[in-house]
């Protein structure tokens, strides 16, 4: 069994509705899971030997919702490192903007430059298309889960 710290970016829900969904898979399998809406720097420090999963929305012209943006300037400002930290990574945004999903891009490169390490692709997810996020996060999770 493993813990699983789910940090979300979220401005209408949608994401919080997805990292609620993805806890509960966790959960099914017997993985432990915490989910953080303000997410802060000392939740992904407290606890070494656990996953980080980050859901993450993209706000007006690709920006980072505001309950995530104190964390990701705490990444920039206090640059703490990060190696050992196994992460995963999903976004949600509408493709018909240039900026499509580009908060959890901007959040994958941070984690990523701090020497924090993706253990599976970053899923992309448009909510444009008719199939709705949960769907295609739960096959997408349950693939990950079956090769590890």
């Amino acid at each position: 069994m493993s813990h699983f710290t789910l940090l979300v970016g979220s401005t209408l829900g949608s994401a919080e509705d997805l990292a609620d969904e993805l806890a509960g898979i966790l959960q099914n399998h017997g993985h432990q899971t915490v989910i953080h809406t303000s997410p802060q720097l000392d939740h992904i420090l407290i606890r070494p030997d656990h996953y980080l999963l980050l859901v993450c929305s993209t706000h007006g012209a690709g920006d980072l919702p505001d309950n995530i943006q104190p964390f990701s300037q705490q990444l920039n400002e206090q640059g703490p490192d990060l190696t050992g930290l196994a992460y995963l990574a999903v976004g949600l945004g509408d493709s018909a903007y240039d900026t499509f999903c580009h908060a959890i891009q901007t959040l994958d490169r941070q984690l990523e430059d701090l020497g924090a390490e993706r253990i599976g692709d970053r899923l992309d997810i448009d909510v444009s298309l008719p199939d709705p996020p949960e769907a295609i996060a739960t096959t997408w999770l349950g693939l990950w889960l079956s090769q590890h």
